[in-house]
């Protein structure tokens, strides 16, 4: 999809809002039919090529995952006090799912696996907002 400023163009019609003094203008764009070239035309909706990364740009975005085990409390200086090889507790327990977190809302839950030498995530739990 071209949303270029060459595809943009400002709609001058009496929709146009006036805010004020020394304000900016809102107006209306209307943006040019897709055609022609295969690409959608306004209105069509094909969930299936939504799911393709040259349809859908959003699904190439990269966006870091973060994976709670647990969380505790403490005071700065009952941190500033610790030792190496001392254990803290967490207030999750060892059987119970971690949270998987994007941009640190919860957006799924999963059991954490040994993958070779590394840590990983089996997903147990998805929005139904996320399932496709």
């Amino acid at each position: 999809m071209d949303l270029s400023l060459n595809s943009v163009a400002r709609d001058r019609s009496p929709e146009a809002v006036e805010v004020g003094d020394n304000q900016p203008v809102a107006q209306t764009l209307a943006l040019s039919d897709l055609h022609g070239d295969g690409s959608l035309v306004a209105g069509e909706s094909l969930l299936s090529d939504t799911l393709r990364p040259e349809v859908n740009p959003l699904l190439s975005v990269k966006a870091r995952l973060t994976v709670c085990v647990g969380t505790t409390t403490l005071t700065v200086g009952e941190l500033l006090a610790a030792k190496e090889q001392q254990v803290l507790r967490l207030d999750s327990k060892v059987a119970q799912p971690v949270d998987l977190l994007l941009e640190g809302k919860v957006v799924a839950r999963g059991q954490l696996v040994a993958v070779d030498e590394h840590f990983g995530v089996r997903i147990t739990e998805l929005p139904v907002a996320l399932k496709v």
